[in-house]
């Protein structure tokens, strides 16, 4: 046996004020939306029916209620017992002529709505198609009740009564009301007041004529400032006809966290969806916030955001494509505000050119890299060097630029978020660049070579070996500039991975321990470090006169900690204790040279 599905109209109640709208304050929202869905079915039966909508608030009816009239369609006595109260049946429904995609309602509860904020919701309605007038009582109890209205209205519509619950007086208050009106119901196509006040404009602001492109364009970004709080670094017009959508986009003037998704402002056929919808824009084009109307996205059910479906994506996709067009036109017409645009909001572009070409050849062309050559495009600096060479990590680059800048070789900082999967790509645009990351080895082979006839180079270099086994270092002798530096650490990444696998061994047992001895087992780091001292550095060369092998190996540790520093290179527990006897045995023997001097 088959039954019906009972309703607890409390339940529904305490579901929409707690989970469904995020505010008592959609009632209003709801109401308007019920009024301009009316004249346009109205509008169904006279084309050219002029609508509008009249609020008046507790200071105006005399008797404590709100009261909301529109001169729509009306309802007859079975439309208000089949839309009124039956809950998910909306009064838009096919029965009254027309497609659902006429009208912003579209899930036949948003009168009850209503209830976040009265106890009993009144409703006057006069249908156009003829009839009484005619007054349904509804309660939050879920009680209703249909009666002839005792007086009638003057013309077809329908006015909605409230009279507010304890404590939501202030729902109902004219400046609340006015606010409230304006927020959701500024940009609806009929005519909206409050108390006699206008609240509706009329035309949608990026659509009113101008008389110049820089009037528009001053007028927009004063909208901006208005809606947003921000003056905007610029603006673009958009459009997407398949999802119905007009609208402009306003660029940050500040940097945007590229983890957190603005929200966006978005009107359902004008009437106002909500001030923080996500998901409108890909993720990559977090510097733009954005004002759009759209007739053929769908809502969700509590109409405060847009529903995920392949219209939505397809809009996404296109609005991207707008921002991304946009982005290449200022790189022929406006090269100042693309500049301009990138010293802001450089993370965006590099992340849409991990994927876009187009976004790749503007970073190429337009974006400046920190190199060892200063700052430059990437275009530039392919123009002086045929080979792409770059550090992972900016510490490297810091250690290594002026090095390799005096050696002739160009070196890019990659230690910034993208750069190094954008170079990776490089070969896309043109597949004989050589694009690698730096193997510092590679720089020793362009030093000049010691002499092989200077028996104190090879004296310091047996000292010098014996001081460093311990640490997986060779010590090398070259000359090299800049002169300044003596001594260049150059390490090699495996040696630090396997020491990294040991030394976590070391503080882990069981199936743990076991897996990372397998691991160093099969992985076994064949190279060393290199600390490569520089013959033209005054103090290497001062070294080579030293003969007390103590002494040697004390400024042998000396170089290499101060190299490891310089290097920003990570300090292990050996390493440091080298670094602490070192300073502490060369202030020894400088205080022992001192009080042998007296």
């Amino acid at each position: 046996m088959e039954r019906t599905f009972q309703v607890d109209l409390r339940g529904i109640v305490d579901l929409l004020s707690h989970h469904l709208y995020s505010s008592p304050q959609v009632f209003l929202r709801e109401v308007l939306q019920n009024g301009v869905d009316a004249i346009a079915a109205r509008r169904g039966l006279h084309p050219h029916w002029a609508g509008r909508i009249e609020i008046e608030t507790i200071e105006h009816t005399g008797d404590g209620t709100l009261r909301i009239h529109d001169n729509g369609i009306g309802l007859t006595e079975d439309e208000v017992h089949t839309f009124l109260a039956t809950i998910g049946n909306s009064s838009k429904r096919d029965e009254l002529g027309f497609t659902r995609q006429e009208f912003l309602g579209q899930f036949g509860i948003g009168l009850l709505s209503c209830f976040l904020v009265s106890d009993h919701v009144r409703v006057l309605t006069r249908s156009a198609r003829g009839g009484p007038t005619l007054e349904w009582l509804g309660r939050s109890s879920g009680q209703y009740s249909v009666t002839r209205a005792a007086i009638e209205r003057p013309e077809p519509g329908t006015t909605v009564v409230l009279s507010p619950r304890p404590d939501h007086n202030r729902w109902f208050e004219y400046a609340t009301v006015l606010e409230l009106a304006r927020k959701f119901g500024g940009l609806l196509p009929v005519p909206v007041s409050v108390a006699g006040t206008p609240v509706t404009v009329g035309t949608l602001p990026w659509q009113v004529p101008y008389r110049t492109a820089a009037e528009r364009t001053s007028a927009m970004h004063a909208y901006a400032e208005q809606t947003f709080g921000f003056r905007p670094l610029d603006c673009l017009d958009l459009s997407v006809a398949e999802a119905g959508l007009t609208g402009v986009a306003f660029i940050l003037p500040v940097p945007a966290n590229p983890a957190v998704r603005g929200g966006h402002r978005v009107y359902l056929r004008r009437m106002l969806l909500g001030d923080e919808v996500a998901d409108l824009l890909p993720e990559w084009a977090f510097f733009a916030r954005c004002v759009v109307d759209t007739t053929e996205l769908r809502p969700t059910a509590s109409r405060e955001s847009l529903y995920a479906d392949d219209l939505l994506v397809a809009t996404r996709r296109a609005l991207g494509s707008r921002i991304r067009d946009w982005l290449v036109t200022l790189s022929v017409t406006d090269p100042s505000t693309l500049h301009a645009f990138l010293a802001v909001h450089h993370l965006g572009v590099k992340a849409l050119a991990l994927h876009d070409d187009a976004m790749l050849r503007l970073v190429f062309d337009w974006w400046p890299m920190e190199t060892g050559w200063g700052p430059m495009t990437l275009a530039e600096f392919c123009r002086r060097s045929p080979v792409v060479r770059y550090t992972t990590t900016a510490d490297e680059f810091r250690e290594l630029a002026a090095v390799a800048a005096a050696q002739g070789i160009g070196l890019i900082n990659g230690g910034y978020t993208y750069d190094v999967a954008i170079m990776d790509r490089l070969t896309t645009l043109d597949p004989t660049l050589v694009v690698r990351s730096l193997d510092p080895t590679e720089l020793a082979t362009r030093f000049d070579a010691a002499p092989g006839n200077d028996p104190r180079v090879a004296y310091i270099l047996g000292h010098a070996r014996t001081t460093l086994a311990p640490l997986d270092c060779v010590p090398v002798a070259k000359s090299f500039d800049p002169a300044q530096l003596p001594a260049l650490f150059l390490a090699d990444r495996d040696v630090y991975r396997s020491r990294e696998r040991s030394e976590t061994k070391a503080r882990t047992d069981g199936l743990w321990a076991d897996v990372l001895a397998a691991v160093e087992t099969a992985d076994q780091p064949d190279g060393t470090h290199q600390l490569v001292l520089n013959l033209r550095n005054p103090i290497v060369v001062t070294m080579l006169d030293l003969t007390d092998p103590h002494l040697i190996g004390l400024a042998i540790e000396s170089l290499f900690a101060q190299a490891l520093l310089q290097g920003r290179h990570p300090l292990g527990a050996t390493e440091s204790a080298l670094m602490n006897r070192s300073f502490s045995g060369l202030l020894q023997w400088a205080m022992r040279g001192k009080d042998a001097a007296r």
